[in-house]
């Protein structure tokens, strides 16, 4: 739901192109040579902005494997729009494309995304971190797709207005800046349960029966803390990039979002412009460390592909080490690929924040159906506090409301 404000969409003209063009996109299988060469088409998805990137990476694979001559047909299918394009027929769906690994549970049931071999497994389990890991394992404990972004939000402020020792407090922000944060949407607002009310999702992020759980005392009084957020008047509440339309204009000094809204928020900001993972607030008197939902996008080869082999190796390889570090140079993609962490330039400070934040400040958002489950009851939480329904007096009453609501929509 929320995440596709980070994932972008093509346009319909583009869409349709895509889909036109999915009915020949496994034609002819490989085919062995007589110089020993092996034949092979491949037709793969990407967002149009790749297009340079992605026919770099084509003839770098090209050299890297002198033993294939592979006909390539490129086609413009958005990371968002992954699995809605796949879906409509998986057998003539492209043999590499990206997706956002909310996807991943779609993609699989589908039978349309390739398990990872041995060696591209290693690949993805030696490059990244544990979180990232995670967004692309199965219920199965398989891994599918090779991440080379990661996606969460962290946040970016006024530096004339916050210093540095400041942004590591949303209390101390609050209390001396105006703050916007996105408090009626459901991507965002449950970035206060994880540490401050035990919050978990499906055991480890796969196990449907397991549940949404939190504790409920606990969770009560982290909601009694959002309410009197809300009744703060240096707050202000993010609703359709109002928050970064006060950044530019001056009256707002905090915003919460990623990577998507670097380049305006540092364009709003000037030479006040600064970014940092997200801050800690104080619950009960104990301090606790927001966790944003987080993610990647990856890339994935088609398993009903007539070239699999090729196919897998490719999109291995644009997750390899040099395409990330290529597509980080050419587009400012963040790597998730561990060891490049140092070549992510100086005052690239949103780059920095995303990857301290998947790091040590996220919880993997997961990709199992039951995750529908979260998205209304938490919605609705957040604009009862926006609009002061849920206040300080409520809090206990309409918390356990909320917890019933999520384990209703379970059944």
């Amino acid at each position: 739901m929320a995440w596709k404000k980070a994932l972008g969409m093509v346009g319909a003209a583009a869409m349709a192109l895509s889909l036109a063009a999915c009915g020949g996109a496994n034609t002819g299988a490989s085919t062995q040579k007589a110089g020993g060469n092996t034949e092979a088409a491949l037709t793969v998805w990407s967002p149009q902005e790749d297009a340079q990137w992605l026919a770099d990476q084509e003839k770098a694979f090209e050299k890297a494997h002198p033993e294939y001559k592979i006909t390539w047909k490129n086609d413009v299918v958005s990371e968002g729009d992954a699995a809605k394009t796949v879906q409509q027929d998986p057998k003539a769906a492209a043999d590499v494309y990206m997706f956002a690994n909310d996807q991943l549970g779609t993609l699989v049931s589908i039978g349309a995304i390739g398990q990872l071999g041995e060696n591209e497994a290693k690949q993805v389990t030696d490059q990244n971190d544990e979180n990232i890991v995670k967004s692309v394992t199965g219920t199965d404990g398989k891994l599918y797709g090779v991440p080379f972004t990661g996606n969460t939000w962290f946040m970016y402020y006024n530096k004339a207005k916050v210093s540095d020792a400041d942004a590591k407090s949303f209390d101390a922000m609050l209390a001396k800046a105006k703050v916007s944060f996105p408090l009626s949407n459901s991507w965002y607002v449950g970035a206060f349960y994880p540490k401050g009310a035990d919050l978990t999702f499906f055991g480890d992020g796969t196990q449907a029966d397991a549940g949404i759980k939190m504790d409920t005392a606990k969770a009560a009084e982290v909601t009694k803390y959002l309410a009197g957020v809300a009744a703060n008047p240096n707050f202000v509440n993010d609703d359709k990039g109002s928050g970064l339309a006060g950044l530019k204009s001056g009256a707002v000094d905090v915003v919460f979002s990623g990577t998507w809204d670097a380049k305006n928020a540092q364009e709003a900001l000037g030479a006040n412009y600064a970014a940092a993972t997200l801050p800690m607030f104080t619950v009960n008197g104990a301090q606790a460390q927001m966790q944003a939902f987080a993610g990647s996008k990856a890339i994935a080869y088609n398993p009903n592909s007539k070239n699999t082999k090729v196919a897998a190796q490719f999109a291995a390889f644009l997750g390899s080490k040099d395409a990330q570090k290529s597509h980080y140079d050419v587009r400012g993609i963040v790597p998730t690929d561990k060891s490049l962490a140092g070549s992510v330039k100086a005052d690239d400070l949103a780059a920095k924040a995303q990857l301290e934040t998947i790091a040590k400040n996220s919880v993997v958002q997961p990709t199992i159906a039951a995750m529908n489950n979260w998205w209304t009851p938490t919605e609705a939480l957040g604009k009862g506090l926006v609009n002061k329904e849920v206040t300080a007096a409520n809090a206990a009453e309409k918390t356990k409301a909320w917890i019933d609501g999520l384990a209703q929509a379970a059944k």
